[in-house]
């Protein structure tokens, strides 16, 4: 009887377990279609005569809108969050440039956690926005260095008088994992070629500091991106480098807001009602503003272009795996079928390749790269590099009829690398596991994570580690019309921004992706005769939904909005299990902060 009482007990509980969840999850999808209801996808957003496009970045902006149902969510008020992708930015200030009813553009800034080429390409296309007599205008309570650069390109900045303008120059900061995995007596095994001593992706697993050589790497990255931030600011604002470099060396400007005043990297110190005040001066509205969001903004109008001739443009984000997954990465069966699909559509005639990844499996690269290279063989692929096109990112774009990266673009990286964890010491010492073997053959076991790699199967695992650096650099060699030997002296691992790597051969033109579309429609000789289309196509916004219940988006959602910019550091340790096998990726990310 005891026995059928306590079979009855788990059976209640675990259905009470799953009612929760289910109302749980009913209760976030009811708040996303409320939200959706009122900003449906098919209503048409009336832009009203005399209104400001409203742009508040403080999000980490992706190169694509996604409608991720839980990305979108705060989770303290359940309110639908901005995640307008840099695709729609970029075309809502083009289309803004001309709109007889957006009489400028208003920013309200204080942090952008992204990465340095998103903010380039945005702030270039506002320069253009500024060339049509039309006014940018930005508010910010506090400045971080990503927001500064962006609303330096704004005719009048404005901060909070009691606010703070964080300039303090750049700096990259690895964790290192060593001393916890002595602690854990877990044993990273580490498979490097002889030429990979910029690698330092697999560094943290077995040095407590930087190396030499990535000291080195990142003393120029950084020097590179850093000059480039101040350049653009120096410009816009008319103070020379040095100075800049002066009061971000004196944290000059964190002190007190006047000081961003008197230094002439601020127009006014006003209030947000003063603010509100200009702007309906600037607007000719004297009892409301009319401001419309990206969201809707991009919801206003609808581009319609009849040509039959198509531009593709594919985009490949994030890390690279091996299969088939989800869309906030790159797998490496799901790109492949989409690559696939535009080679043999008549339709299209340019493929352009957006890449935006550290990189990632090296098989899963190969597999990528010779989609790639047979549809280079029928139509001209032009490759447009993001933040990232790093190790596996330029491994896939190595062979594109032209490479167009931004100034911060980190790239290269051209190395591979396998880890291979030892846990015996931790199995057996710390938890009390032991384990025992009957096998067939000598290395019938290899690849177990409860013994260390033998002198032989370590010897293996160099080999074909070797093999794919050489893989690696004579594809690079043979796509960039350059020598293998000056590839590995160039490559060995080390990350180039853009550019310094226009420099060195690895990428033919600093331009964004607007500019690798152009070249695209003039290698196809398309004329005027073409229009733009985005592949893979995205997923209708309930199929997302359905999707996301069966994965964890909701609590990488959670994860995101909870850590903020230390979200990188919980990536970081994710990757300890994830990043295992041969890999061909980036050392490290790269955010102004």
């Amino acid at each position: 009887m005891k026995f059928y009482k306590v079979v009855i007990a788990a059976f209640i509980g675990t259905l009470i377990a799953l009612l929760i969840n289910f109302f749980v999850k009913v209760g976030v999808v009811s708040a996303m279609i409320a939200g959706l209801s009122k900003s449906s996808p098919e209503t048409t957003t009336v832009v009203k005569p005399n209104s400001v496009l409203f742009m508040k970045l403080n999000y980490e902006i992706q190169d694509r809108t996604v409608d991720n149902p839980f990305g979108t969510i705060n989770f303290n008020t359940m309110e639908t969050l901005e995640n307008t992708g840099l695709n729609e930015i970029l075309r809502n200030i083009e289309q803004a440039k001309t709109d007889p009813n957006i009489k400028g553009i208003y920013m309200e800034l204080s942090s952008i956690p992204t990465s340095t080429a998103t903010l380039e390409e945005i702030r270039s296309k506002l320069a253009e926005f500024k060339e049509s007599g039309k006014f940018i205008v930005c508010y910010g309570e506090a400045y971080s260095q990503s927001a500064y650069y962006m609303a330096s390109i704004a005719d009048r900045i404005w901060l909070n008088p009691e606010g703070m303008l964080d300039l303090h120059g750049m700096a990259s900061q690895i964790m290192f994992y060593k001393h916890l995995l002595d602690k854990l007596d877990i044993e990273m095994q580490i498979v490097r070629g002889p030429n990979n001593r910029f690698k330092s992706a697999v560094e943290p697993y077995f040095l407590d500091k930087m190396s030499e050589a990535n000291r080195e790497q990142m003393d120029k990255l950084l020097g590179t991106v850093w000059g480039q931030i101040l350049k653009g600011i120096s410009e816009t604002r008319n103070i020379s480098v040095e100075k800049l470099n002066e009061l971000a060396d004196n944290l000059e400007l964190i002190t007190n807001a006047q000081k961003a005043l008197d230094y002439g990297l601020v127009d006014g110190l006003l209030f947000k009602d003063q603010v509100l005040d200009e702007l309906k001066n600037l607007t000719g509205n004297n009892k409301k503003i009319n401001a419309i969001s990206n969201t809707n903004y991009a919801k206003s109008y609808k581009i319609k272009n009849p040509s039959k001739n198509e531009v593709a443009v594919i985009y490949a984000s994030g890390q690279i795996f091996d299969g088939k997954g989800n869309d906030d990465n790159i797998y490496s069966e799901n790109l492949t079928k989409t690559i696939r699909k535009a080679r043999e559509d008549n339709n299209v005639k340019a493929v352009v390749l957006r890449v935006n990844s550290p990189g990632g499996s090296a098989v899963a690269s190969a597999i990528i790269g010779r989609e790639l290279d047979l549809t280079k063989e029928v139509k001209p692929v032009i490759v447009s590099m993001g933040n990232y096109a790093a190790s596996g990112g330029y491994w896939i774009s190595a062979k594109g009829d032209r490479i167009f990266a931004d100034p911060t673009t980190l790239t290269g990286s051209i190395g591979v690398f396998g880890t291979f964890p030892n846990m015996k010491g931790f199995l057996n010492d710390k938890i009390g596991l032991t384990f025992d073997v009957v096998k067939t053959n000598e290395n019938a076991d290899f690849g177990t994570i409860v013994e260390p790699l033998t002198p032989f199967q370590y010897a293996k695992l160099q080999e074909n580690v070797v093999k794919t650096y050489d893989d690696f650099t004579s594809r690079v060699a043979e796509g960039r019309g350059l020598r293998q030997s000056y590839v590995d002296s160039i490559g060995q691992g080390r990350v180039w921004a853009g550019a310094d790597a226009i420099e060195i051969g690895l990428v033919d033109q600093l331009g964004d992706l607007e500019d690798a579309i152009a070249y695209a429609v003039q290698k196809a000789n398309l004329g005027s005769d073409y229009k733009v289309v985005e592949l893979p196509k995205e997923k209708d916004f309930f199929t997302r939904i359905m999707e996301s219940m069966n994965k964890p988006d909701e609590i990488e959602a959670i994860m995101k909005q909870k850590l903020g910019v230390y979200y990188h550091y919980y990536v970081g340790l994710e990757n300890l299990q994830k990043n295992t096998g041969i890999q061909a990726r980036m050392p490290f990310d790269l955010v102004i902060q």
